[in-house]
């Protein structure tokens, strides 16, 4: 497998690398099975560390996979680990009650990282004829003390799968987690409440994206807001590279994946698309490189700041 994918389950169409194992449609609502066919049903422990020169203790220590044996980082002596069985367990009541279902799980970085990207029992984001965006949430947990166990909302456009950035509330992401940390086993109705909660953080983002489907840009100020996103200054003089770069994004402003939909051509929406493309299929070594950036990394903020220099734009 690509590097930074050690494993991966999925539903529906095979993922851009063609690797991974499909998902069953009773799959998708039962996390154990879905865990065990991601390659995920391993545990972790903790192994005591020496220097190397004096062989004296440490007081960090290895986080190891059992099966294995392989280290998959370093933390200190506080650090608790978390089974990837228990990680995303308090999700199960969500996908008992069909308000979302699995879409793909597996993990990056060795199994440092692992993941699980699960789509919301919502309709779609209309944007503009012909371009819906979809309703996602990304769970995620790491093993190498970098990252807890985490919720997100991810809006995915339909058209090129693409990841947009959430705007609208800061605290969206955190909607899942805090009314489910005690109680996971938590009444339909409440389930419900979250996923309406969360639904309508969507819809509040859609309209800001629904503004820039809405404005229209010059040739122009398309090459000043990608300057902007890149933070590429006339001085010190920019480099061969980072021009390509922006050169290749007004390319795809114009005949990007959707961006030649007569509804979206010639918009900020296009110009905010071009550089979510460049991030999703262009920036970095590798797929998994990107998929990981822009989940977890650079390219999530570069993301983000795509979506508020537009909106800044269009204001």
């Amino acid at each position: 497998m690509p590097h930074e994918i050690e494993s991966i389950a999925y539903f529906g169409a095979t993922p851009w690398h063609r690797l991974g194992t499909p998902l069953a449609d009773g799959d998708v609502y039962n996390w154990p099975a879905a865990c065990e066919k991601a390659g995920l049903a391993w545990d972790v422990e903790l192994a005591p560390l020496v220097a190397a020169d004096t062989h004296a203790p440490v007081e960090h220590r290895a986080v190891r996979r059992s099966s294995d044996q392989k280290v998959l980082g370093v933390v200190g002596p506080r650090y608790s680990p978390l089974q990837n069985r228990d990680a995303f367990r308090w999700f199960e009541p969500f996908l008992a009650a069909r308000e979302a279902r699995l879409e793909t799980a597996g993990s990056l970085r060795g199994g440092a990282r692992v993941w699980v990207l699960a789509k919301l029992a919502r309709d779609p984001l209309v944007i503009a004829k012909g371009d819906e965006v979809e309703k996602y949430v990304l769970l995620s947990h790491g093993h190498d003390g970098s990252l807890a166990v985490r919720c997100g909302f991810c809006p995915i456009r339909v058209v090129c799968a693409n990841t947009l950035a959430l705007a609208h509330g800061s605290d969206a992401s955190k909607l899942i987690r805090v009314r489910h940390r005690g109680d996971v086993a938590g009444s339909l109705a409440a389930i419900r409440e979250v996923m309406n909660l969360a639904d309508a953080e969507f819809e509040a983002t859609a309209e800001q994206y629904r503004r820039l489907a809405r404005t229209p840009v010059s040739h122009a100020d398309l090459k000043k807001y990608v300057r902007r996103v890149l933070q590429i200054e006339d001085e010190p003089a920019p480099g061969t590279r980072i021009l390509n770069i922006a050169d290749r994004i007004l390319e795809l402003a114009e005949a990007g994946r959707g961006n030649d939909l007569p509804a979206v051509r010639g918009t900020l929406w296009a110009g905010y698309n071009a550089v979510t493309e460049h991030l999703g299929y262009s920036r970095g070594r590798t797929p998994a490189s990107r998929l990981d950036s822009l989940w977890f990394g650079e390219g999530a903020c570069i993301n983000k700041q795509a979506l508020q220099v537009a909106l800044d734009m269009a204001a």
